[in-house]
C-alpha cells in the first residue's frame, strides 16, 4: 500500500474551514436590549424606572408644568438615550458626581437633568424629591448597569465632531433644509407636535441648551439626520444644514429667574 505523507498545514488549514462552516450553521447570540420593559425589575423600583423612561419619551404629558419648549428629552436621546452617537444616556450615572465648568461647581446627575430642563425644554426642573425627578434618575442608573462606577466617557459613543474652519454657507444650508429636512420639520421650522420637534421659534430650546452650539448640532445631525437615512450627510452638509437653524430666532435663556423647590417635611428624608 502506498504510504500516506500528511502536511500539518494543509491539515490545520482544512480545521479551520470546517469549524468555520460549523460555527455558520449556529444561530448568533441575539443582543439583549438596553430597556425591555418585560424585563424590568419587580415592584416599585420597575416601576420608577419605566416612569423614567416614559417622561423622557413625553415630559408634556408626565411634567406639562416644567416644560415649555414643544420637545422631548428623546429628540436629542434618541430611543430614549440608548442610541450610540444618539444621545446615548448609558454610562452617564456612572460620571457623577462632576465638576461643572459652566456652572462653577460639583454637580449631580440630578443637577444635569435640571440643566436639560431649562435649557432645551425651556422649562424649569422637577424637584428633586419628586417621583418623576427620581424616576429619571431610576432609569439613566438602569441603562448604566453594566457601566463601573467613575468610567470614563467611550468618545465612540460621542456625535460632537470638528467643524470646519470657514463659517457654514447659509445659502446651502437653507437649500439642504427645504430637501432634507423640512418634511417633517416644517420649512417654517416649526416641527409637528408629538412627532418632530422645533428647530427654531418660540417653541423650540433656547440660546443656553447644547444644540444651540453649533458643533453640537452639526455632530448630532450628521450621525442622526435625516431620520428615514441616517448618516447620509457629508460633515459640510450637516454644518451647514445647522449653521441654517441656529441662524433662526429662539428663545433667549433667562438666567436671573428664580428655581424655587417646594419645602419637605423632615419625615420625608
Amino acid at each position: 500500500m502506498p504510504r500516506l505523507r500528511f502536511n500539518l498545514a494543509a491539515l490545520f488549514a482544512l480545521a479551520a474551514v470546517l469549524m468555520t462552516a460549523a460555527c455558520a450553521h449556529q444561530a448568533p447570540e441575539s443582543a439583549t436590549p438596553l430597556y425591555d420593559p418585560q424585563t424590568l425589575p419587580s415592584g416599585p423600583l420597575g416601576a420608577s424606572i419605566k416612569l423614567g423612561h416614559d417622561i423622557i419619551m413625553n415630559p408634556q404629558k408626565y411634567v406639562p408644568n416644567d416644560v415649555v419648549a414643544d420637545m422631548s428629552c428623546g429628540a436629542c436621546h434618541i430611543a430614549g438615550g440608548t442610541i450610540k452617537r444618539g444621545g446615548t444616556l448609558v454610562g452617564v450615572y456612572a460620571r457623577f458626581p462632576q465638576w461643572n465648568k459652566r456652572s462653577k461647581r460639583v454637580i449631580t446627575v440630578q443637577d444635569r437633568i435640571a440643566e436639560c430642563f431649562l435649557y432645551s425644554m425651556n422649562g424649569k426642573p422637577p424637584a428633586y424629591t419628586s417621583k418623576e425627578m427620581n424616576a429619571m434618575v431610576a432609569y439613566i442608573a438602569y441603562l448604566s448597569r453594566k457601566v463601573p462606577v467613575g468610567a470614563k466617557e467611550d468618545p465612540t459613543q460621542r456625535f460632537i465632531v470638528k467643524t470646519p474652519s470657514a463659517p457654514p454657507d447659509l445659502a446651502r444650508g437653507g437649500a439642504l433644509y427645504a430637501q432634507k429636512c423640512s418634511l417633517c420639520h416644517q420649512a417654517n421650522g416649526g416641527g409637528v407636535h408629538g412627532a418632530f420637534p422645533p428647530l427654531w421659534g418660540p417653541k423650540s430650546f433656547n440660546n443656553g441648551a447644547g444644540m444651540s452650539h453649533l458643533a453640537m448640532m452639526t455632530g448630532f445631525v450628521k450621525y442622526n439626520m435625516p431620520k428615514n437615512a441616517p448618516g447620509t450627510l457629508s460633515l459640510q452638509e450637516a454644518y451647514d444644514i445647522s449653521g441654517w437653524v441656529l441662524s433662526h430666532a429662539r428663545p433667549k435663556f433667562q438666567k436671573g429667574r428664580m428655581i424655587v423647590q417646594p419645602a419637605m417635611p423632615a419625615k420625608f428624608f
